[in-house]
């Protein structure tokens, strides 16, 4: 397995380096291990890259970071936050269609598939792009970071008006990564254990929206979302 040549030809240069660390060598031998004993994996490792195929760098307007994927089988296809057409919207998302309806007035859709927010230049990117079948977390820490922070760092550095949205204290962590050139939003998780403390009436989806329109740049359609 190379990771490295897995990863879109439009990121290989950008991630090179950091798929030649130790922590990165580390995270393949992991990986191949638990796939060798036959341990549930999600999701499939054809969406292993699936945030990143969608949008070249160049291409990115605002950048979504969630934890690590959905683990509950058939919900993880490679972009944070989001679920196939056809499986249950999950508790987290569910929030971030409330919020969008405060925010913006926007009717959730019957669905949770983000895939509509991909095709207009919204990376969903996980720090860990691999997770054990009912086991949240459990890829952490095992070197997919050293890859994602080299997406965003790259990000930071070789683009500018890039809105990044970090919800959560882990997702807040990343913010170093980030230059000043770039619009950082901050918040507490979707999920149910914190949305109250202040991710409902955060309002980041307008704000991104007006972020943009400053910089020059197409806003999102937040209710186009599959």
């Amino acid at each position: 397995m190379n990771l490295h040549q897995r990863l879109p030809l439009a990121w290989q240069p950008a991630l090179n380096a950091a798929c030649q660390t130790p922590a990165v060598l580390a995270l393949t031998e992991f990986l191949q291990q638990e796939i060798s004993v036959n341990k549930p994996i999600y999701p499939a490792k054809n969406d292993w890259f699936r945030a990143l195929e969608w949008l070249a760098p160049e291409q990115v307007r605002v950048v979504i970071l969630g934890q690590d994927p959905y683990h509950g089988a058939g919900e993880a296809h490679g972009l944070s936050f989001s679920v196939p057409f056809g499986v249950k919207t999950p508790p987290s998302l569910r929030n971030i269609w409330q919020e969008l309806a405060r925010d913006l007035g926007i009717t959730p859709p019957q669905h949770g598939n983000l895939s509509g927010w991909a095709e207009q230049g919204v990376l969903l990117l996980n720090t860990s792009l691999t997770v054990e079948a009912n086991k949240a977390g459990s890829h952490a820490k095992k070197g997919w970071e050293t890859i994602t922070d080299a997406v965003i760092a790259h990000l930071s550095q070789s683009q500018s008006g890039i809105v990044f949205m970090l919800w959560g204290a882990h997702a807040q962590k990343k913010a170093y990564l980030i230059g000043e050139q770039h619009c950082i939003l901050l918040s507490v998780h979707p999920s149910p254990l914190s949305a109250y403390r202040g991710f409902i009436g955060c309002g980041h989806f307008s704000a991104a929206n007006a972020y943009l329109q400053q910089q020059g740049k197409k806003e999102i359609d937040w209710s186009c979302v599959g």
